[in-house]
């Protein structure tokens, strides 16, 4: 599959406030990006930072929840995902291909 087959696909489990859907969408995407990062935390402290196979799943499914709001914050944006990711590796290369991927700022 690819991102704008899910992109179109995913869009039709998305039932939220439409009046304010990007405000929604990206405190649906923190909360996500933090059960994430509680299982991560879980994994370091009960299991010694050990990823077992049951583990990878159960992250993969948080991942996938992260991945769902983002791509529904592409849709109310009027963006394809595809373009997105693109922009995204346009923007990396360069920074590449100058030296600047280490460093802080937006504009480098």
């Amino acid at each position: 599959m690819n991102m704008d087959d899910y992109q179109e696909q995913s869009g039709k489990t998305a039932i939220y406030p439409k009046n304010k859907a990007l405000l929604y969408l990206v405190l649906g995407l923190c909360s996500e990006a933090g059960e994430l990062a509680g299982k991560v935390k879980k994994i370091i402290r009960d299991d010694n930072g050990e990823i077992t196979p049951e583990k990878v799943v159960e992250l993969a499914d948080e991942v996938g929840d992260c991945g769902w709001y983002q791509t529904q914050i592409h849709t109310e944006l009027g963006l394809k995902s595809s373009e997105v990711a693109q922009r995204n590796l346009n923007k990396l290369n360069s920074r590449l291909a100058r030296g600047v991927l280490g460093g802080s700022g937006d504009n480098r």
